[in-house]
């Protein structure tokens, strides 16, 4: 008898398993795709310790007659393909047929389903059919998986603690809302509510319940399209930020994948507007011919082959930088809502003096000050701008999402006009210098308040983008011949990947001349690179191509446009006359971004008048 055999069903399934259900949140995400492509409008998930307990999942879509639910079980049971070529057009988020089998055999399961006309109950242990009798006629499906993995305690050891699986689940559950606004999700934990969607089709109220409303108002929506591809969907403003990328959440044609390349091109559209690793939150939807996608390539389905990606690349990154450039504005202190406290009788522990009536003096006092604060703040009060196309429109009015969370309902019924002023491109204000404070930051005042100005921050942004034209702009005449040429060594390899990308080195004007086996001498540079930092800034450029193994002229350019400006601009406790203050202010008005550095910090912090008199107490 040979050596090979056919595994039995059985065996192939739990094979299967330990691809497709890694943890509860896999149970999850594919009973949940199973319900969006049974065009369910609401679903229900109820999760007991975390899902090792017990997973219930109820929606309300198409069901199954008694037939499709038996065989609903079995190994490659699908109704989403049918041939080969319905491969190349996937339009559902499942299709493999693989799930259902795969969770039964390491789990007990219970099934409660009707398409409208007749009901089923099925039990299943392992996989195995141990219970079948009619059901109840609710349209829609009702599926339990009970004590998951109790049939492979391996897999249950290294289950992480209830926290941990908890918030994957979580996690999976926010993305899932997002791809589907039109549906209203449901998510409890022992008994807890933990996320809420309305359903109505609106993304940002998805946003306000996963993110919270504060958030959800710093967001501004974008929209692009070319040949192939359409994208939009909705980026924080560049003062919103989170410490890692998780928070970029990407769906094409519905389905949410991971694809790093897509995020690469998110982050480098913020580029100079964000801190040094710091992210945004970014809701990206993607639409395009499935011929384009190819979803066929991991088992979770998580990630997906995109043809055409150099020009989806670029459309994805000029439009969101168009947008964040044109929403832009000065970061400042946040303003608190002010909230009406009942009136109460100030303790007077001081003797009055004789013949002086505290009490009324007090109430006069208090009224004259009223006054000159609602006199003071219509001033102040800006007059709201028509809003831009691209910014979220007036008919978006936010609902409540989660009913035990009062705080966030009276917060969802702030009045729109906020978004829109907060959403507007500001233009750099017109500012008068007063002074500077330990040699660092400059303090200038307007009408509504007054701006503490970073000066290192400013004039780097000066000179970065006096560098990045002049790095942009390679002109052979300006050129500075080296009395004495500057020689590199390096290792033999490195010197091969140096003479393959000579000549995107001589795009910014670095020639190399070999000088031995694996040396180099440059006889002349560009005459814009500050004096006495040639051969650093060489040097840097020249490791940009060994450690990308590619030379990018671009970023070439401008990683060295900011390299350049930050040792060139003045750092702190270094003095300025107000002459140079006011020049300094004056080119930064002039340039095409003032609010941030290179490196994405602000430039400038904008103090209202209205904080400043909070601060001091004269508005209570």
């Amino acid at each position: 008898m040979g050596k090979i055999q056919i595994m039995d069903e059985w065996l192939s399934n739990k094979i299967a398993a330990g691809e497709v259900v890694e943890r509860p949140a896999s149970v999850v995400k594919e009973l949940v795709e199973n319900a969006i492509d049974a065009g369910s409008t609401s679903i229900d998930v109820f999760l007991l310790e975390a899902g090792l307990t017990s997973i219930q999942i109820i929606d309300n879509g198409s069901g199954m007659d008694e037939e499709d639910a038996l065989i609903s079980f079995s190994r490659h049971a699908t109704s989403k393909i049918h041939q080969e070529h319905d491969l190349f057009r996937i339009r559902t988020l499942g299709f493999r047929g693989e799930a259902l089998a795969s969770i039964a055999s390491v789990s007990k399961m219970t099934l409660i389903t009707s398409n409208g006309e007749s009901g089923t109950y099925l039990e299943l242990e392992g996989g195995h059919v141990a219970t079948h009798k009619p059901g109840p006629l609710r349209k829609g499906t009702d599926i339990t998986v009970a004590q998951l993995f109790f049939n492979t305690p391996a897999r249950l050891k290294y289950m992480k603690t209830i926290q941990t699986e908890l918030g994957h689940t979580i996690d999976l559950m926010n993305r899932l809302a997002l791809g589907n606004p039109q549906i209203a999700f449901r998510l409890l934990h022992n008994g807890q509510q933990l996320l809420q969607t309305n359903g109505r089709g609106d993304v940002q109220q998805v946003l306000a319940a996963i993110y919270g409303v504060h958030n959800a108002k710093k967001m501004v929506s974008f929209n692009g399209e070319s040949h192939d591809y359409k994208v939009s969907g909705f980026v924080s403003l560049p003062e919103v930020t989170r410490a890692s990328k998780n928070y970029m959440s990407l769906f094409v044609n519905g389905r949410w994948v991971k694809h790093y390349l897509v995020q690469k091109a998110i982050v480098d559209a913020y580029h100079t507007y964000l801190p040094i690793e710091r992210f945004p939150i970014v809701a990206l939807f993607i639409e395009g011919d499935p011929y384009l996608t190819d979803v066929n390539v991991h088992p979770a389905k998580h990630q997906i082959r995109l043809s055409k990606e150099p020009e989806l690349l670029k459309l994805i990154e000029e439009t969101i930088r168009e947008q964040i450039r044109h929403v832009i504005r000065v970061p400042q202190m946040e303003k608190k809502e002010k909230v009406a406290k009942p009136a109460t009788e100030q303790l007077n522990i001081w003797k009055p003096a004789p013949k002086l009536n505290v009490e009324k003096m007090n109430a006069i006092v208090e009224k004259l000050y009223d006054v000159q604060t609602v006199q003071e703040q219509k001033q102040l009060d800006p007059i709201v701008p028509e809003p831009v196309p691209t910014v979220i429109e007036d008919s978006w009015q936010p609902t409540p999402m989660m009913e035990a969370n009062p705080p966030e309902e009276m917060t969802l019924e702030e009045p729109r006009e906020v978004l829109h002023d907060e959403s507007i491109k500001e233009p750099f204000p017109a500012l008068e210098v007063v002074g500077q404070i330990h040699g660092t930051y400059i303090v200038a005042q307007m009408e509504d308040g007054f701006y503490l100005i970073d000066q290192h921050a400013a004039q780097e942004r000066i000179k970065y983008e006096f560098f990045r034209e002049k790095v942009g702009q390679v002109n052979p005449n300006e050129r500075q011949a080296l009395l004495l040429p500057l020689t590199f060594h390096y290792a033999a390899d490195e010197a091969l990947l140096l003479r393959e990308n000579r000549q995107e080195l001589e795009a910014v004007g670095v020639v190399l001349e070999e000088f031995g086996q694996s040396s180099f001498v440059v006889r002349e540079h560009p005459s814009w690179f500050p004096k006495g930092e040639e051969q650093e800034i060489i040097e840097d450029l020249i490791e940009q191509v060994l450690t990308t193994k590619k030379a990018d002229v671009k970023k070439m350019r401008e990683a060295a446009a900011i390299m350049m400006s930050c040792k060139k601009s003045i750092k702190a406790n270094y003095y300025l006359t107000k002459e140079q203050m006011e020049t300094l202010l004056q080119d930064l008005r002039n340039a095409d971004n003032p609010f941030t550095c290179p490196h994405g910090r602000p430039v400038l912090i904008h103090f209202t008048t209205y904080e400043v008199e909070k601060m001091f107490k004269r508005v209570m």
